[in-house]
């Protein structure tokens, strides 16, 4: 088996460990260094809510979210943590787990075996658990208890940590679990007299009433090493629970290690080959780190000396590029388009631009096993989990369908985050589950898009140039005012003054106003605003201006001084008078709808007296903006002037960007 790399990129304020398989990208870890992950932490929390129909509590850690703590993860009883050092193991007796359970509890403490990010520990279903005796939560906890929660799963998206009860402190060699009074080996360690020297050596140093469990890389130690790991994570829970007594609540009591030297705890064994470091500070702690804790370790740690950022160097930088696209290209000219949901990530195969050789169930057969092992790889490298529905290219032939799956099945055996998968459909689906360990990496690297709020989508021009017109028949009415004002992007006024023009020209003999067009650069396309030009009082606009609106509120609020109280009522004043504008314009619209109608009535009759005069004749005016000037440009010297008649378009722009607009002077009754 084919030794693996790590590539440490510490040198910026950000620490991003790749794990390199086969000369490829194979996994991606990121800690920013001001924003740091919490799993492994240990808090002193408060129960703030709990849910017997959900059998959970909540509970106060000081984080943003209150995190989420299961009845599964609550101790029997909430005895004094000190007493679990003198052999009170709660109500459960010593169950000792199996060989699986063992497992999966190396696997949640970070093992390098095991499924998770280093050092990050899940919810462990299969953990031990003290009999509760059919206890439920409201039992176990009350409401303002002062409770020790270690964190075993990130805040992701909308959802606080979730926590345990049940501390695990991991070592290099040994896992530490002062509540569960048991000893397990790892089933990776084959041999039997090896299991026993571990096991002899556990049992006749460890604490009454608290267990261990005993590591891969822990095959072939020395007493001394295990021992001495032994003796330190003791020495830490100690500290740990007299820290505890003397903390205030809610407030963090313990913090794992960050990711680097995790890394070299969890991930740095007899499978990788060496890691290359690019900062020398880092270099020096990491070395410091194994001579202390790691003395007989033989791996090999070697410092980068290249003036170029060391993941450019090694195509790393692409890899993480090509992970954030949406499309991604196989070998053969098919692509997968991988798209990550609320619910779900939806995987979806294409032949794309692979044409085969021999027939169509060929094509689509060996399309669909190129893409089992892409799939594997982007699963590892985005870190997604959670439900995860693959849909095979369709394929006639079961015995095709069965290798598919048998190809998928051994593509996500080096994967070490758990999968459950379903057998394939007739319609080639296929659905999967994933633990989910952290937020996936377009989560972590990217944010919503500020003009589509994260929809991947806008309103086209068209339909937003239609939203204006119908926008100013509603609210035209009320205007104060012979000029209307319309803010819209660059596009949609192209529209207005080009394919939509007859359209405004109509509103406007509706109206019988002058709508003047302007160019906002700061509007997104399916950004809008109608204001009056007379006082400038906004009548109408996008709800997507609504919200920027809103957000600058906010902004405003947050940079009020004075007294919480003088804050709140300055708040309190504005909004109120913002309510009586609103209902202050719904009367004047009234008003002068009704002013509207008799200016009307009175301007029909003066045109059937002037018709008799000017009859056939017609204007035309060429209008441009410059720098929010607007300088009208005759070309009929001779045109008349009508009172109230509504005039050409006018876009609004800077020097760069002017747009003419031409109008005619739509003709009138008698024309």
């Amino acid at each position: 088996m084919p030794k693996s790399t790590l590539i440490v990129n510490a040198d910026g304020p950000e620490i991003r460990v790749a794990v390199i398989e086969d000369g490829l990208l194979g996994e991606l870890y990121i800690e920013r260094k001001r924003d740091r992950g919490i799993a492994g932490n240990i808090y002193k929390g408060k129960v703030e809510r709990i849910l017997p129909g959900m059998q959970a509590a909540f509970v106060n850690l000081g984080l943003e979210k209150s995190a989420y703590l299961h009845v599964s993860d609550v101790r029997g009883t909430p005895d004094d943590l000190r007493s679990l050092l003198a052999g009170d193991s709660g109500d459960g007796g010593n169950e000792v787990p199996d060989e699986s359970q063992v497992d999966a509890i190396e696997r949640a403490a970070g093992s390098a075996s095991g499924d998770d990010e280093p050092g990050e520990r899940q919810h462990r279903s299969s953990q031990p658990r003290p009999p509760q005796g059919g206890r439920r939560i409201e039992d176990l906890l009350k409401e303002g208890q002062e409770i020790v929660v270690q964190v075993t799963k990130e805040p992701i998206s909308t959802k606080g940590a979730r926590t345990t009860r049940y501390v695990s402190l991991p070592g290099r060699h040994l896992v530490f679990m002062p509540t569960v009074d048991s000893v397990g080996i790892s089933r990776r360690i084959a041999s039997e007299k090896e299991r026993r020297r571990l096991r002899s050596i556990i049992d006749d140093m460890r604490p009454p009433g608290s267990g261990f469990i005993v590591r891969t890389v822990a095959a072939g130690v020395p007493e001394k090493d295990l021992r001495a790991d032994m003796g330190f994570l003791i020495k830490l829970w100690n500290q740990i629970v007299e820290r505890s007594e003397k903390s205030r609540c809610p407030s963090l009591i313990y913090s794992d290690l960050d990711l680097l030297l995790r890394t070299v705890r969890d991930l740095f064994t007899a499978d990788v080959e060496r890691m290359i470091i690019d900062s020398r500070p880092e270099y020096e702690r990491v070395k410091k780190f194994i001579a202390a804790f790691m003395p007989d370790f033989h791996g090999h740690i070697e410092l980068s000396d290249t003036p170029d950022p060391i993941f450019d160097g090694m195509g790393i930088e692409m890899e993480i590029d090509r992970a954030l696209e949406r499309k991604v290209w196989l070998k053969s000219g098919g692509y997968l388009i991988i798209d990550e949901t609320e619910a779900l990530t939806a995987i979806d195969i294409n032949t794309g631009r692979f044409v085969g050789k021999k027939s169509l169930e060929d094509t689509i057969t060996q399309t669909n096993l190129e893409a089992c092992h892409e799939i594997a790889d982007q699963l590892k490298i985005r870190s997604l989990g959670g439900m995860i529905v693959v849909d095979f290219i369709d394929m006639d032939r079961s015995s095709n369908r069965e290798r598919v799956m048998r190809t998928f099945n051994e593509a996500l055996k080096g994967d070490r985050n758990r999968a459950q998968v379903t057998r394939i459909s007739e319609l080639g689906l296929v659905e999967m589950s994933r633990k989910r360990t952290r937020e996936s990496l377009l989560h972590t690297l990217t944010e919503p898009c500020v003009h589509c709020e994260g929809k991947g989508y806008t309103k086209s021009r068209q339909t937003v140039s239609f939203e204006v017109l119908r926008e100013l028949r509603r609210q035209g009415s009320i205007v104060d005012g012979n000029t209307i004002v319309i803010e819209v992007h660059a596009d949609v006024a192209k529209r207005l003054q080009g394919p939509d023009r007859d359209f405004l020209d109509d509103v406007e003999k509706r109206l019988q106003k002058q709508v003047v067009v302007k160019i906002r650069g700061s509007f997104a396309v399916d950004e809008f605003e109608i204001r009056s030009a007379k006082d400038n009082q906004v009548i109408g606009r996008s709800e997507v201006a609504h919200v920027v609106d809103k957000n600058e509120v906010r902004k405003s609020k947050r940079k009020r001084r004075g007294s919480p109280d003088e804050v709140m009522a300055q708040i309190e004043a504005e909004e109120a008078a913002a309510v009586v504008n609103a209902e202050s314009m719904a009367d004047e619209a009234i008003a002068e709808a009704e002013a509207q109608a008799a200016r009307v009535a009175s301007r029909e009759r003066a045109e059937l007296t002037r018709d008799h005069h000017h009859a056939g004749e017609d204007s035309f005016d060429v209008d441009v903006s410059f720098d929010g000037e607007d300088e009208p440009v005759s070309t009929a010297a001779s045109a008349p002037v009508m009172a109230e008649a509504p005039v050409p378009v006018v876009v609004e722009a800077p020097m760069a960007a002017a747009v003419a607009v031409v109008g005619e002077e739509p003709p009138t009754d008698g024309s």
